[in-house]
């Protein structure tokens, strides 16, 4: 189709192998399905027609779109114009509020960061956290960003996101962590 697609695929094991159900959305990257505590689930994606805008779209289960998908997020802040891009969602929800974690301006330089919008609700309405970026460049750090958050053994989260190695434009990048709080 010449465009990006996201795609769902069921197997019955992790590794495989994957039978193909079919695409979730068009022009579209960064998929990352949340479920909420009451068991519904939100399909968050960049929505590349949009402007690297990035949307939500709830879902009756894992392969079934439900209702319309929202525009939550759109590249406005200057730590986000470097590309215009907001990319690489990611829901968190903590203490009963709502982070929409997510990274601005190109992931090739070193300008990429990382930031987040609150709200009370999965679908928003977000507003973005004045404080932002959270994690950017500085002390030999280049371009942090298109993060996941997981919870240690011992209940603390952390951040798992890549970074560049220089601040040149390429994609000379590795992994790296953080504790959040």
């Amino acid at each position: 189709k010449g465009g990006k697609l996201i795609g769902v695929a069921v197997g019955d094991h992790p590794l495989g192998p994957f039978v193909d159900q079919g695409v979730l959305a068009e022009d579209a990257i960064d998929a990352h399905l949340f479920r909420d505590d009451d068991g519904a689930l939100y399909l968050y994606y960049v929505n590349l027609r949009g402007g690297f805008a990035i949307v939500v779209q709830p879902m009756a289960d894992p392969l079934t779109k439900k209702g319309q998908p929202t525009v939550l997020i759109r590249p406005t802040e200057e730590w986000e114009k470097h590309g215009h891009v907001t990319e690489g969602p990611w829901m968190l929800k903590h203490n009963g509020k709502y982070y929409l974690m997510y990274s601005g301006s190109g992931a090739d330089g070193p300008h990429y960061a990382i930031g987040y919008a609150t709200a009370r609700s999965p679908m928003g309405p977000f507003e973005k956290y004045p404080g932002n970026p959270i994690a950017k460049q500085g002390n030999g750090v280049f371009g942090p960003g298109h993060h996941c958050v997981v919870e240690g053994p011992d209940g603390k989260l952390w951040m798992i996101y890549h970074q560049k190695n220089t601040e040149k434009v390429d994609w000379d990048r590795f992994l790296a962590m953080d504790p959040i709080w």
